[in-house]
């Protein structure tokens, strides 16, 4: 596996979650762009790590219960790699529980994420977002 693999693998697969997001901020770029999938809750593209973290990461921690993203496969293919997995969660607003596949595209340049793209099945997420009762 190339390095460019195991700079992505160290954000999913640290000892905790406070591992896994200092592995992220480290990796990185000053000018890394990550893109949330339309339809998810925090959809847009937040550039730079302190928009990365108020935009998604605080919003995740902070609005949602056991919140994970658990990769079951990564690919590597030169400067891009992908992480295949499912999240799981509870929404605190609602209550309910979701699970959905997602993919995460990354580009890495010079050892530093310069950009992360996601794919996921928002329908499962909007799910838990909705009011009991409908």
């Amino acid at each position: 596996m190339g390095a460019n693999l195991d700079l992505i693998r160290a954000t999913y697969e640290g000892s905790s979650s406070e591992e896994n997001g200092r592995n992220l901020l480290a990796a990185l770029a000053p000018d890394a762009a990550w893109t949330e999938a339309e339809g998810f809750p925090y959809a847009g593209t937040y550039v730079g790590a302190d928009a990365i973290i108020s935009g998604v990461f605080r919003r995740l921690a902070t609005e949602w219960t056991g919140y994970r993203a658990d990769v079951h496969t990564y690919l590597e293919d030169g400067d891009r790699v992908a992480a295949f997995g499912v999240y799981s969660g509870t929404y605190k607003a609602t209550g309910k529980s979701m699970r959905a596949n997602f993919a995460h595209l990354y580009l890495v340049k010079d050892g530093k994420i310069a950009s992360m793209t996601q794919y996921v099945d928002t329908a499962m997420v909007q799910k838990a977002l909705e009011p009991a009762g409908r």
